[in-house]
């Protein structure tokens, strides 16, 4: 078993063994799939087609946390799947939208509008998602006198970057055409190192998203109180490349769906964002997005 993580910066694609006949590699696949969907591991020649595949996660959180959370997922669904999975580990979000929109990973763990954005630059697919809708947050410190987003006129506001979807991307469209409020954008890299800003002064309010606010340690959390939150949508799926063969969407989305009937799997998942995971839609889940016309704001 051999799993990496790399911090990428650009470069050349990592796949050890890139699939030359897209028509041999579907053959093979259809050939797999009816042990895959039994939850078997691929068979030896697919397994070697694809014997290493590059996954790359959203740098929310810091690099140790991801390899914490995303490392023991990947190496189960190794022993389950008989394919090598090498985490790749963005340095910042920019790193990691270069990295997808390059098509340099194989699987990407990415959010609602980096959806739109890797479907238009790679055709990536999402195959997988949690049930529970994501919505961004904007905070203040607990005792800031600030009331409302009025009060943030002229102020610093941190996000974790500017193409963060729910944390930065659509809050600060809200924030221009909804409330009209003028502001300065500060990029901190992290969604922990947004809230931190505002809670050493150095901003009034952070973008940030549920999941990640309620992560924090209770310390944290405790001092920081939310202002507005957006309306909700399709959470972060987890999306492939085209090379990735149907057998291997298939068993991904089956290998999530077993492993909420044990708790060792039902933790992985909570670990990587996805508790209660289903089949992602492009068209129903994420086309939608296109119509918010948030282009002007990408940066």
């Amino acid at each position: 078993m051999h799993r990496q993580t790399v911090c990428t910066t650009g470069g050349a694609h990592m796949s050890e063994e890139p699939v030359r006949d897209r028509r041999e590699w579907l053959r093979q696949a259809a050939q797999g799939s009816a042990a895959l969907a039994c939850g078997a591991a691929l068979p030896g020649g697919l397994a070697r087609a694809a014997a290493h595949l590059n996954v790359s996660v959203v740098p929310q959180f810091q690099p140790v946390e991801l390899q914490r959370t995303w490392g023991p997922a990947l190496e189960r669904l190794e022993q389950e799947l008989g394919v090598h999975f090498n985490l790749r580990i963005a340095k910042d979000i920019p790193a990691f939208e270069d990295d997808f929109k390059n098509g340099r990973s194989d699987l990407v763990f990415l959010n609602p509008y980096h959806m739109v954005m890797a479907r238009k630059a790679q055709a990536y697919e999402p195959v997988v998602r949690d049930v529970t809708p994501l919505a961004g947050l904007l905070v203040v410190h607990k005792d800031d006198p600030i009331r409302s987003v009025q009060d943030l006129k002229g102020k610093d506001i941190a996000f974790p970057a500017p193409n963060a979807f729910g944390a930065s991307l659509w809050i600060r469209a809200l924030l221009h055409e909804q409330h009209k409020v003028p502001f300065q954008a500060v990029y901190a890299r992290t969604h922990t190192n947004a809230y931190r800003q505002v809670l050493v002064g150095r901003a009034a309010a952070a973008g940030g998203i549920r999941a990640t606010l309620d992560r924090e340690p209770d310390e944290v959390r405790k001092q920081l109180r939310v202002l507005i939150e957006t309306p909700a949508v399709p959470p972060h799926p987890l999306a492939v490349h085209p090379k990735v063969s149907p057998t291997l969407r298939v068993g991904l989305v089956k290998a999530f769906e077993r492993w909420r009937g044990d708790a060792a799997g039902l933790a992985l998942l909570q670990g990587i964002q996805m508790p209660r995971p289903v089949a992602a839609s492009y068209a129903r889940d994420y086309a939608p997005l296109e119509k918010l016309r948030l282009e002007k704001y990408v940066e």
